[in-house]
């Protein structure tokens, strides 16, 4: 197999960065691997793309412990607590997302296929459940607030953008409440539902050159690490709100992201608002990944052409 690879955006290459380009070989794997098994069910295409990422995590020279994973498939190296790479004693927390159908019958993943890498203890991980969420991107940081109403939230965004709270465009998860998509629509902006999950919509509304400029919705807790990981590469703001037992919490990215050393890659399954999905052609595979690197401050969009023998 052999790889071309193009980068939008980047630097010389530093340590970090070259070890980021080694984790989008683990993620590109997986996504080739989940698409080939779509159709046969989500525990297959979720099982096959994790093989495929114990099979790359292990040659990449770091030595990391999983704090994000999924325990339910007991595949070696995405459970939690489990150790990956070639290195000596654990320096690392890596976060593992596989995502999962965003609709019923869906034929595969449709979200990215993700790695997050940081500094040891960095990733902090609320308990599992449903969160509410909030991502803005850098020029939105300081003015949004999840304990804010949408209404507040969203003029605030339009003010610091300089456009009309109609022209604002909020990117509401799917399995969010018909209620906050009427608040949304009541407050004047635009509604979108984003094709790829949490992580992609993040990122997507963190990302200047996006047309989304808000993500909200509730989502799973595990995943919001993961994706509040991407957003602080973007300089971005990441928030969650939980409720239980009549208490709430509010995370920001400062919380559930400690370290300053944060590492992602996301490699697409299926097409989303973010990147292209996994094209098969005769005799190859065309993959397209998103790596983030917040040290130095680096993003590249990759598009690799996989030759099949």
């Amino acid at each position: 197999m052999t790889t071309h690879e193009w980068c939008t955006v980047g630097a010389s290459q530093g340590p970090d960065q070259a070890l980021a380009l080694k984790l989008v070989r683990a993620t590109e794997a997986a996504a080739i691997a989940a698409l080939r098994r779509g159709g046969r069910g989500q525990w297959n295409s979720r099982k096959t793309a994790a093989a495929a990422v114990h099979e790359h995590l292990m040659s990449v020279p770091i030595c990391g412990v999983v704090v994000i994973g999924d325990d339910e498939l007991e595949t070696p190296v995405v459970c939690r607590g489990d150790e990956a790479g070639m290195g000596d004693s654990p320096l690392y927390d890596l976060g593992i997302g596989l995502g999962g159908p965003q609709r019923p019958l869906q034929i595969a993943l449709s979200s990215l296929v993700s790695v997050v890498v940081a500094e040891r203890g960095s990733l902090h991980v609320p308990p599992p459940g449903v969160v509410e969420l909030l991502a803005v991107g850098p020029d939105c940081v300081d003015v949004v607030d999840i304990t804010r109403s949408v209404a507040t939230n969203l003029s605030a965004v339009a003010a610091a953008k300089g456009i009309r709270r109609a022209d604002v465009e909020v990117a509401v998860l799917d399995r969010s409440r018909q209620d906050l998509v009427n608040e949304v629509r009541k407050a004047g902006a635009r509604v979108r539902v984003p094709q790829g999950g949490e992580i992609a919509g993040a990122i997507a509304a963190a990302r200047l050159d996006s047309s989304v400029d808000v993500l909200l919705g509730t989502g799973d807790a595990k995943e919001s690490v993961i994706a509040a990981a991407a957003v602080s590469c973007l300089g971005g703001s990441f928030q969650i709100r939980r409720r239980s037992a009549g208490v709430e919490e509010v995370l920001r990215t400062d919380n559930l992201v400690r370290g300053e050393r944060v590492i992602f890659s996301g490699t697409a399954v299926t097409t989303n608002e973010l990147l292209r999905g996994v094209q098969c052609e005769a005799g190859r595979v065309t993959t397209r990944s998103i790596v983030l690197c917040s040290w130095p401050e680096t993003a590249w969009t990759i598009k690799s052409e996989h030759r099949l023998p």
